[in-house]
């Protein structure tokens, strides 16, 4: 739509060449003789630009442009003067004129030029105003939702914290963890509970990647092991007393669940009457340090991680343990936190804080250093399972 121009100046055949040169390049014209018609054609259109001779009968060209600015500040302004009135020329600037062109205009192909600037700045002003205005309400709203998105956080936090098991003791076994999330939500799971008079379940698991999705599958897990434990307790199923058999349905279902998603798992049931570990391992690492009172090692053992091979076979590995012996398992997030280059001279260190804290869970976190960090680069899960005194 073209723009509309008032042009006020009291000479009649200036005014008039004005408004027919500017008609011919397509804009809609206005014009007012004097300073009053000008306000009184302002008040009644308003014009998109003003073209004013600061030299007028009655209220001078600078008075009429204070009141301009003062009604309508982003109004743009082209200053028409004679030669002989510089002064007044740097006074309109200074009220917020755009432009000055000396009468007599020779060539009005100069003022077409002037009046696209002050156009063009107007029109930038009004853009960059509008984008501002589209932040702040874009801002707005991403705040809105960065805070529904923390409060729904903060809830699946507290959901997934109340499927932790709470610290137990089995006969003379006792069971212990802490886990560390690198953000609210964890992709670390574990869990130990007790399965008849003398089986003891425990096990530990690292999701892929953080956050939502991942602490999802903690969920599939437990819900898992939840039907396991129901299946086991209606007689129906005894599969919860075979680690190979667990990893390898934690397997199926997780790929039947399509998240894109895999895990690593160590999964052991301890015989308490026979002191015997039965357990099968998922491609977790570190695996499981095991601190009696002469040495401190890892156990052994291999397998696939659960979701991502259709065909993995998972292996059963079966430990005599000591009579007092500690067992610790670990998230591969407490090996982030060792300043080693190598995962060799990791293992090493994660073994000397083993053997130091003589698998304490307390004492091991503080040697760690877990508690310096803030902010970790991945979820860190430690859990302890302890006999006897060592």
């Amino acid at each position: 739509m073209a723009a509309t121009v008032l042009v006020i100046d009291d000479d009649s055949t200036v005014r008039d060449s004005i408004v027919a040169y500017l008609d011919d390049c397509d804009y809609q014209m206005l014009a007012a003789a004097n300073a009053a018609e000008a306000l009184s054609v302002l008040s009644e259109n308003r014009p998109d630009a003003v073209i004013c001779d600061l030299k007028m009968p009655g209220m001078y060209g600078i008075e009429l442009l204070e009141k301009i600015k003062q009604q309508y500040p982003d109004l743009p302004v082209i200053v028409v003067s004679g030669a002989g009135v510089m002064d007044d020329v740097v006074r309109a600037l200074r009220l917020g004129a755009d432009d000055f062109l000396v009468k007599p205009i020779i060539d009005l192909e100069v003022l077409v030029h002037s009046l696209r600037k002050a156009l063009d700045r107007v029109r930038l002003e009004q853009e960059n105003t509008a984008y501002r205005e589209h932040l702040e309400v874009t801002n707005r709203e991403l705040r809105l939702g960065l805070e529904e998105l923390r409060a729904d956080q903060l809830a699946g936090r507290q959901a997934q914290l109340r499927m932790l098991p709470d610290p137990m003791t089995m006969s003379d076994v006792s069971c212990e963890h802490q886990i560390h999330p690198s953000l609210l939500l964890s992709g670390d799971f574990l869990d130990y509970f007790e399965l008849g008079e003398d089986r003891l379940v425990f096990y530990i698991a690292d999701v892929s990647g953080h956050g939502a999705s991942s602490a999802f599958v903690t969920v599939l897990l437990k819900n898992l092991t939840y039907r396991l434990r129901r299946n086991f307790h209606r007689g129906s199923s005894d599969d919860l007393l075979n680690p190979a058999m667990v990893l390898e349905r934690v397997n199926k279902e997780l790929l039947a669940s399509e998240l894109d998603k895999h895990l690593t798992m160590f999964y052991a049931v301890l015989c308490l009457r026979t002191n015997t570990l039965f357990y099968s391992v998922g491609g977790h690492y570190p695996m499981p340090v095991l601190v009696d009172g002469d040495d401190t090692r890892f156990l052994e053992g291999r397998g696939m991680p659960a979701g991502l091979f259709r065909d993995a076979v998972y292996k059963e590995y079966t430990m005599a343990l000591p009579e007092n012996f500690r067992l610790m398992l670990f998230s591969d997030g407490i090996l982030e936190i060792i300043d080693e280059s190598s995962l060799n001279d990791k293992e090493t260190i994660l073994l000397s804080l083993a053997r130091e804290s003589r698998g304490d869970l307390t004492t091991f976190w503080s040697l760690a250093g877990v508690q310096n960090h803030d902010e970790v680069p991945d979820d860190i899960a430690v859990a302890t399972v302890s006999r006897g005194k060592i």
